[in-house]
């Protein structure tokens, strides 16, 4: 294997007269070895000179793999080494970002009040609880801590808390914990009468945990220990060993995942079923939880049926004849006869329902409508339905998302919504359920930023295909001009139907303090314009998110939101393998590019049911079992799609226990780019050792990742150096 010598110049991408802080280290990239590996599969056989990278093994790596990996870690550390003095300000910045002694806003449920409580310097936060009702805390309880993330935390690595429930008797308090990065969860019980925690947890199981009406009865989901996909649902009696408890239900269908949750009635638990394709919703009273699982809503090939339990009626947000979704009530009993369904909020064309909160007082959409997210309320009328139009609660901005919040009690007589724009911190707002008044319960703190220095708008890119792009683009008012001249940032993710909201970065902050504008494209594979946006992004239609991206890139280039050797673009997970398509396909457009923990070695993956997730995701992919699909996904698989050409400067990062996107398709992806690549831009490697797919679990630890990444983007634009 050879370094990758070339004639070109560092700055090939960008202006030549720029002297890169990246350029000074003459540190010599790692040469991986090439041990040829044949990946077979039924339409044709590929060789993989990288494939001796992977180690399935969750607890160790092989030695000759770890030797590569540091060797890396050493490559990007050296190589970034001239950057330490704008990454210690970044941090610094960033830090002086975050209320350090903040808390969350109190969420009503069961008879107390929950939020969760940072205190300055520390990396976890604390969760408390005061006994109250609905209309506030009762004068004079006291603030109980249910878990001190701190401490739980000490001595680990990585720490996060997956989910945490109270018994509805008050005394018992249920949660999950990952020690590992990889979403594998401890589930525990703590008795909060004396303080002790319970022998005997049970791992591995899912994050989400829910509690029987006997406040002794706990259900759970375990976890398949190799793929870490949702295995059957467990219920759990107090004191007794996990050895002996009860299947409550195993889905045999493995590309199917398994949830549980709670009815807003309190009166079952649900069991969801869920594709992407189709879905089913099992239930069992939370009064009888031995009784047995019910079907509520059978699964129907192509139809996705989402229930909530209210008032002795089944609400279920559907998408059968309804490509937007639409709202239908039904008698508890009657659910799943489709004759006996009562449409409560038709289908729009323009208008897609993302999700619904059922309240005593009210049913409350949040909908899609031209890329942002809004909220709806609906009174109840007699028969269960909807009754008056309700209301649209107003924003006043062109691009923002107006969310649900935690609303854990169907008695609250107000819905809590989070509204966010690309200039507007996060701020929790209760909306009262019948005069429709705002009350602001927070703004998230960010000291230091004022937002009227700072200016966002909503812009429609047109694609090649005749479609219109949203993209949502900020920047600071006297640090940028739209001259064609400045840096810029294009951001994307276009997959699953998730939408990427405009939402408020503190972090971004300093890019933009810098002259950057930052902007997000809401490429198809997203649902950001509804379930068509989706479908137009998935399966054999994978290709419109690649070009989307180009294409709203090649239209703020055009209209001058950015210089065209200062344009950076980065994407994270299914965002990476956008990143990674597009920098085999248009990469010189590009100045520098960011690959998070990117999705790059498709192909292969999609044909291995032995790794997580692989068989959950053929309907997004496309099933490489079949002919049509092997070709479409090898056409543009980052991995098999590197050249012998130039590529843009690229900074590639990865944890070591990432369970969702596996550590070695990033590691194989850099090594094979370093081999072909013909140019001499940076390509770095950023490997966490301690973390998963979400990257440092601290809240102060992970703005050094997040530094890395803005340090790469300031230097390659040629501002390095230069501080407000």
């Amino acid at each position: 294997m050879r370094d990758h010598p070339s004639s070109t110049p560092l700055s090939r991408l960008g202006p030549a007269s720029v002297v890169l802080l990246l350029g000074a280290c003459t540190a010599r990239p790692p040469v991986a070895d090439m041990r040829p590996h044949t990946v077979a599969s039924p339409h044709g056989d590929r060789v993989d000179e990288y494939y001796w990278l992977r180690d399935d093994d969750s607890e160790k790596k092989r030695p000759d793999i770890m030797r590569y990996l540091e060797a890396e870690k050493a490559y990007c550390d050296a190589m970034a080494a001239p950057l330490k003095p704008l990454r210690e300000a970044l941090v610094a910045e960033m830090r002086a970002r975050i209320k350090e002694d903040d808390s969350t806003v109190p969420a009503f449920d069961r008879g107390a009040w929950y939020w969760t409580q940072y205190e300055t310097g520390a990396e976890y936060p604390k969760v408390y609880r005061q006994k109250g009702s609905v209309n506030g805390p009762d004068a004079g309880a006291p603030a109980e801590l249910l878990l001190d993330g701190p401490a739980l935390a000490k001595g680990e690595d990585y720490f996060r808390i997956g989910d945490y429930s109270v018994s509805d008797d008050g005394r018992y308090l249920a949660w999950t914990q990952d020690t590992s990065g990889r979403r594998i969860h401890t589930l525990f019980i703590k008795d909060l009468a004396t303080g002790e925690v319970l022998p005997n947890p049970i791992t591995p199981t899912l994050e989400s945990v829910e509690w029987a009406a006997d406040s002794r009865t706990v259900f759970y989901i375990r976890q398949d220990p190799v793929l870490l996909q949702s295995g059957p649902v467990y219920r759990h009696a107090i004191g007794t060993p996990p050895t002996g408890d009860a299947l409550v239900y195993d889905e045999p269908d493995k590309t199917l995942f398994t949830g549980i949750g709670t009815s807003a009635s309190d009166e079952y638990l649900v069991i969801h079923i869920e594709g992407y394709e189709t879905n089913e919703m099992r239930a069992v009273p939370r009064a009888q939880p031995d009784a047995p699982v019910r079907t509520v809503l059978p699964r129907v090939d192509g139809v996705r049926n989402y229930a909530d339990h209210i008032k002795g009626r089944w609400v279920i947000r559907t998408n059968d004849a309804a490509r937007n979704f639409r709202v239908v009530s039904v008698e508890d009993a009657r659910a799943a006869d489709r004759s006996a369904w009562r449409e409560i909020v038709p289908h729009r064309a323009d208008a897609a329902v993302d999700e619904v909160v059922l309240l005593d007082g009210a049913i409350v959409l949040e909908e899609r409508v031209e890329a942002n997210a809004q909220i709806r309320v609906l009174p109840w009328d007699a028969q269960g339905g909807a009754g008056a139009a309700g209301f649209v609660v107003p924003t006043r901005e062109d691009a923002f998302a107006m969310t649900l919040g935690e609303n854990l009690d169907s008695a609250l007589p107000f819905v809590r919504v989070e509204y966010t724009s690309m200039t507007t911190p996060r701020t929790t707002i209760d909306i009262d359920l019948a005069s429709g008044a705002q009350t602001v319960r927070k703004v998230q703190p960010v000291p230091g930023y004022d937002r009227s220095q700072y200016a966002s708008a909503r812009l429609w890119a047109p694609s090649r295909d005749g479609k219109r792009i949203p993209i949502s683009i900020v920047w600071r008012k006297d640090a940028y001009a739209k001259d064609g001249t400045r840096p810029l940032v294009v951001d994307a993710y276009g997959a699953y139907g998730f939408p990427s909201d405009a939402e408020f970065s503190s972090g971004d902050v300093s890019l933009l303090d810098r002259g950057f504008a930052i902007a997000t494209a809401h490429v198809r594979g997203g649902a950001d314009l509804g379930q068509d946006w989706y479908e137009d992004g998935r399966l054999m239609n994978k290709r419109n998110t690649f070009n989307d991206f180009v294409d709203a890139t090649d239209f703020l280039v055009r209209e001058g939101y950015g210089a065209k050797d200062k344009v950076f673009a980065r994407g994270g997970s299914a965002g990476g393998l956008l990143m990674g398509v597009v920098a085999n396909e248009a990469g010189d457009r590009y100045r520098g590019m960011l690959l998070a923990v990117p999705f790059v070695d498709a192909l292969t993956t999609m044909l291995d049911e032995t790794i997580p997730l692989t068989t959950n995701e053929w309907t997004q992919w496309g099933d490489p079992r079949e002919k049509e699909a092997y070709d479409y996904i090898l056409s543009y698989s980052p991995y098999d799609n590197i050249e012998a050409k130039p590529y843009p400067a690229m900074l590639v990062t990865t944890g070591l226990w990432d369970s969702q996107v596996q550590y070695y398709e990033p590691a194989k992806y850099v090594a094979r780019l370093r081999r072909l690549k013909t140019d001499t831009n940076p390509l770095l490697f950023h490997i966490n050792l301690e973390a998963g797919h979400g990257g440092q679990s601290g809240r102060f630890e992970r703005l050094k990742e997040a530094a890395l990444v803005q340090a790469f983007f300031i230097d390659l634009a040629g501002l390095a150096g230069t501080e407000r």
